[in-house]
């Protein structure tokens, strides 16, 4: 009888080292978990953004483009407007359609208009001018319009902007 409370305690040692294993294994377990839930939301947001944003380089670089096509539109007056009637004809089926896959693509346009207040967010000033009947702050001309790639911006519009100090 006396071997059994010699083999209790070694027995008692070993189940508490076993606790202490399991626990730490546990632990082990459970951080693995969530370092591998994490980085399966954080490919799944890397995935989105990619799918989202992945063309905003092409995007960016069309809209020189877009620019070039509105402005051969607005230089055609109703004379070369008559003369070259199919030809102008043209241009706008191909603005429209560059509008169109853009805009199937989450490019939206920034189109301020005179008279708006500036906002740094989605303006660019590219200068400022005392105006009569304006306050500062007030957009006085725009040169080109904005655009932004769902949420984010693109390229701002950019304009002039009131100087005129407050009365």
């Amino acid at each position: 009888m006396g071997d059994e409370g010699i083999d209790a305690e070694p027995a008692e040692a070993e189940i508490e080292a076993l606790r202490a294993e399991r626990d730490d294994f546990r632990d082990r377990f459970m951080r693995a978990l969530a370092d591998a839930e994490n980085a399966r939301k954080r490919g799944e947001r890397d995935r989105r953004e990619a799918e989202q944003y992945g063309g905003s380089k092409l995007a960016r670089d069309l809209l020189p483009v877009y620019d070039n096509l509105k402005r051969a539109l607005d230089a055609a007056g109703d004379e070369q407007r008559a003369a070259a009637q199919a030809l102008i004809e043209g241009v706008e089926l191909t603005l429209r359609e560059l509008v169109n896959v853009l805009t199937r693509h989450g490019v939206q346009p920034v189109t301020p208009a005179v008279g708006d207040t500036f906002d740094p967010q989605i303006h660019q000033a590219m200068f400022e001018a005392p105006v009569p009947g304006t306050r500062a702050g007030d957009i006085i001309q725009v040169m080109t319009e904005g655009f932004l790639l769902h949420e984010r911006l693109l390229r701002p519009a950019q304009v002039g902007v009131s100087s005129t100090p407050k009365s």
